[in-house]
């Protein structure tokens, strides 16, 4: 990546209001909608749901999902040693945490993540992120939220936008979104394109490595290639039905730079010749009678990876063994049903049906193909209740079953989960200002990785692992609450229970290395606690000024075995932005970004080592200019200091960059 994580912070954050569709928005992609049956219109989500529009995300530069949301209220990144970005939200990772595009599942079936990094902005409209409160209607694994990717739907007869850009790293962009609305009918396109050779080192970088890798002025092995191809034709045959086709087709490759720290172990000179998704998806929503309405989901979603391991940082020659080079051939397919139904007064009754498959191929030429297929089901109830003037109750309650189909060389089996959750909102003005109070039960299914990864000769397989468990609490207020001002604030308190960790069990010698009797096995022993607070404001301090920040304070802590602590999410984090435009055609920011807190594991000496990474305070600058209302050019620096910073161990982030970045909108 050429810009740090956290580039031109600008929070200027209409979720303070009522979560309603965006104009342009493809509202069949968001997953909880109420009002007359039949409306196509009036969303409404829990009162936790953030979102980050389209403008938002292209005032503060952020071309990647993971850069979008890591501007928002208890978000933070990391990035691991696979060079991936990783979501935390609210301390919950990314298999806790799954990711939708229009509200289909996109997380990898093997292990549940997926790399932030690698899914690009520039055909979406919206990102909404749910914490405790995330509707069930998503379906299974919501333990500790939902992040959905909602795609682009035209308003006119034609619009569209192109974007061009170049950057420190020889980062190279380019995108175009396409669009029309033909009254009966509609279609939607997107391209985009982003490269880049590497980033610069900061200032007093150092490699460690007895033998350094890292000796220029830019990070090696660091190159990127993303590219993106999104389409959707609509049907809107008349003002309650839509019925809509949708593909994406996405094309990555990346390096992985090499670990710079002071572990001896673990050192990884590996490359991914192509990181590819395609998804296709239906999505329909039918009126049937006065009182109800239908709407289903079908989709095809295939994965396919390779990462290629070398000897040294020449790149030449490859490791050829039972692990590399690795293959997935992964893929998804499934559908859902939810009836939603108007019939009792006050109440906006829904009930959902999922069903998916899940397959997972893993090959190389050492070794033999070993498949592995997954299926979930999954039944949901939730009613939203109006109780009576500015009050309103939302109840639910799921069952999800997984069944293990097919397990290369282990035991199938299944397990099951129930979810719940309770919320009451209290409207407190006309302008959508709201206080809500949200109770839930949720739960995360172990994947097929968790259940029966060797992990390369170093564990144990467990068929029978259980799903993860938490009970949340929060309370919260959003609005306006002085004039020229508008914010959140909330609370929240979760108890996490069944956490899968490894235990050290018995096994036959020579199983987990040789003269070893003992294997690493992942078992539900685990218990947590999550708390904090998060606060946000964007303040209009006179006719030309705006001030804008969010605040997150986390505290984790492990219940079970202190020893093992919880890593990669900072304790403090600070976001701020200060916007000035002396005119209609300029406009300047200066943005901070700060977090203390966080603390890292990595190998040393046989065990694991944790340290606490150094506190960072990161400064950008951006100047705006508009020569006309359709047309705009930036020019940026991020990390103005130069600052060296690392959010994971050995892994240092972009020193000082720039960028130039034009945009024509039509």
């Amino acid at each position: 990546m050429v810009r740090p994580l956290v580039v031109h912070i600008v929070l200027a954050f209409s979720t303070a209001l009522p979560a309603v569709a965006a104009e342009g928005a493809f509202e069949l992609g968001t997953v909880v909608v109420t009002g007359r049956a039949g409306d196509r219109a009036g969303d409404v989500s829990s009162g936790d749901e953030r979102i980050v529009e389209k403008q938002e995300i292209q005032n503060t530069g952020s071309d990647t999902v993971g850069a979008a949301v890591s501007k928002m209220p208890g978000v933070s990144l990391s990035r691991n040693s696979r060079n991936e970005d990783t979501v935390y939200l609210r301390g919950f990772d990314a298999r806790q945490v799954p990711m939708f595009v229009d509200g289909v599942p996109l997380y990898v079936p093997y292990d549940g993540y997926v790399d932030f990094g690698r899914f690009t902005t520039f055909d979406l409209a919206e990102i909404r992120v749910a914490t405790s409160g995330a509707s069930l209607l998503y379906g299974p694994n919501t333990l500790g939220g939902a992040i959905n990717l909602v795609t682009r739907k035209p308003v006119r007869v034609f619009e569209g936008d192109v974007r061009l850009g170049v950057g420190s790293g020889s980062e190279k962009m380019g995108a175009i979104n396409l669009g029309t609305q033909q009254g009966a009918w509609y279609a939607q396109l997107g391209l985009s394109y982003l490269d880049a050779d590497g980033f610069p080192l900061p200032k007093g970088f150092k490699d460690y490595k007895a033998k350094p890798t890292d000796t220029g002025s830019q990070r090696e092995n660091a190159y990127r290639t993303d590219q993106r191809l999104s389409f959707k034709v609509g049907l809107t045959p008349n003002a309650t039905d839509e019925y809509a086709l949708g593909y994406v087709r996405q094309d990555g490759e990346k390096g992985n730079p090499v670990y710079t720290g002071q572990s001896t172990s673990g050192i990884r000179y590996w490359q991914w010749p192509f990181w590819d998704k395609d998804s296709v998806y239906f999505i329909s929503s039918t009126r049937i009678g006065q009182n109800n309405v239908l709407k289903a989901r079908v989709f095809h979603d295939t994965y396919k990876n390779s990462i290629l391991a070398f000897s040294n940082a020449s790149y030449t020659t490859q490791l050829n063994n039972t692990s590399f080079p690795s293959v997935y051939n992964d893929s998804s397919t499934g559908a859902s049903l939810e009836l939603a139904n108007y019939a009792l007064a006050n109440h906006e009754l829904r009930l959902a049906v999922h069903l998916k498959e899940d397959k997972h191929n893993d090959s190389n030429p050492s070794s033999p193909t070993k498949n592995y297929r997954d299926t979930t089901t999954s039944l949901a109830v939730e009613d939203s209740i109006a109780l009576a003037k500015n009050w309103r109750l939302r109840v639910g309650l799921s069952h999800d079953k997984r069944d293990a189909k097919e397990v290369y060389d282990w035991p199938t089996g299944s397990t099951s989960a129930t979810n719940g959750l309770v919320e009451l909102t209290r409207l407190l003005d006309d302008h959508g200002s709201e206080a809500y109070a949200i109770a839930s039960h949720k739960t995360r299914f172990p994947t097929i990785k968790d259940r029966y990864s060797a992990r390369m000769g170093s564990a144990l397989p467990n068929p029978d692992l259980k799903p993860e468990v938490a009970n949340h609490l929060e309370l919260g207020i959003k609005g306006a609450p002085w004039a020229g001002g508008k914010g959140q604030a909330a609370v929240f308190y979760s108890r996490i229970t069944d956490l899968m960790q490894n235990v050290y069990v018995a096994a036959p010698v020579g199983t987990c290395g040789e003269g070893s009797n003992t294997c690493a096995q992942a078992q539900n022993v685990g218990r947590a606690r999550h708390a904090g607070l998060e606060l946000s404001l964007d303040q209009a301090l006179a006719r030309q000024w705006t001030l804008t920040g969010a605040y997150t304070y986390l505290a984790r802590r492990n219940l079970s075995d202190a020893s093992v602590q919880l890593t990669d999410t900072p304790r403090h984090r600070l976001y701020t932005a200060l916007t000035w435009a002396p005119s209609d055609a300029w406009e300047l920011r200066a943005t901070l970004e700060t977090e203390q807190g966080r603390k890292v594991a990595f190998a040393g000496s046989g065990k694991t080592i944790y340290r606490d990474l150094a506190g960072f305070g990161i400064v950008g600058v951006k100047a705006t200019w508009k020569p006309r209302k359709d047309m705009a050019l930036d020019f940026g620096v991020s990390n103005l200091g130069d600052k060296w910073y690392e959010l994971s161990d050995g892994f240092p982030l972009p020193g000082r960059t720039w960028f130039v970045r034009g945009s024509y909108r039509f």
